[in-house]
């Protein structure tokens, strides 16, 4: 056996020191929230806990689950969700694909106006302008629609169709009488499930999260995502912890900010749990296709 070099040790100790660490960081704010959603919010406020449950009640999770303004929340985070992921898959890949064929009139001028958007924005403003002439205020549209591409995700896809797809396999399609659409769907899709599933990804986890466009163009809150039903629950405990201040009936008051302390973990545990469901099936295709254009062969 060839024996480790001192130096070598020492690194490999600090490097797994360094690996621990940062996974403690990030696995305590996780297993927090599970404690307290399950947790007496009393427990939790005067921070007697920090890591273990105590108190254990479940009363946050059957108000969640019997709460029809949080389900239906759930439902339209979902929707626009599925629906903000397919609009993004259809308009990102096409379009990588084009650009990723040298024979493309004009490519280098339209990767130039794409990369311009990048710096430049048109601000919140005429966004709201747009959508409202589009006639999309108040409607599913406004969340799925103005985002429909990102031009970082069609330059990685472009990237991946450049080096992992050989020409020499397009070309052959071409001879055998293929067109250019059935190249794409019958050949080079299928070839791209790493980079499909690292879009639906970054795309789905996007609009899982997306809580602005919903706060700016909708006002019906039969339409309000699930992430703003949230950001309601936070604003009505700080209201309450106000109120409660100033002195205002501090008993039912009290009782409004236990409600919501009891509601608020319980809500991230749910609405988290899809995309940690999810990830771990991705996580292969995840991993190949951050390391787009590292490895040539």
């Amino acid at each position: 056996m060839i024996k480790e070099a001192r130096s070598d040790r020492i690194f490999d100790i600090a490097n797994k020191a360094l690996v621990w660490f940062f996974i403690l960081i990030i696995t305590y704010p996780l297993i927090y929230i599970l404690s307290a959603s399950i947790s007496d919010p009393s427990y939790v406020n005067s921070g007697r806990m920090w890591l273990i449950p105590k108190g254990i009640t479940f009363e946050g999770f059957v108000r969640v689950f019997n709460s029809t303004e949080i389900w239906n929340g759930y439902r339209n985070t979902i929707f626009y969700t599925l629906l903000g992921t397919l609009i993004n898959l259809a308009v990102t890949l096409p379009c990588a694909y084009a650009l990723a064929r040298q024979e493309l009139v004009g490519r280098v001028a339209i990767m130039g106006l794409l990369i311009f958007t990048m710096f430049f924005d048109g601000g919140l403003i005429p966004t709201y302008l747009l959508v409202r002439d589009l006639g999309m205020i108040n409607t599913i549209w406004a969340m799925v629609i103005p985002g429909a591409a990102s031009v970082w995700n069609i330059i990685v896809t472009m990237t991946f169709f450049r080096v992992t797809i050989p020409r020499a396999l397009e070309e052959a399609a071409e001879i055998d009488g293929a067109s250019v659409f059935r190249t794409f769907f019958q050949i080079v899709l299928p070839l791209s499930a790493p980079i499909v599933a690292v879009m639906a990804l970054f795309y789905g986890v996007g609009h899982w999260n997306q809580y602005f466009a919903g706060l700016i163009f909708l006002s019906d809150r039969e339409l309000f995502p699930l992430q703003l039903i949230l950001r309601d629950i936070l604003i009505q405990q700080e209201m309450t912890a106000e109120l409660m201040i100033q002195g205002a009936n501090p008993e039912a008051i009290g009782e409004q900010a236990r409600i919501a302390n009891v509601i608020k973990y319980a809500v991230m545990i749910v609405s988290a749990a899809p995309l940690l469901i999810v990830y771990p099936f991705l996580q292969r295709f995840f991993i190949k296709g951050v390391m787009i254009g590292s490895i040539k062969e």
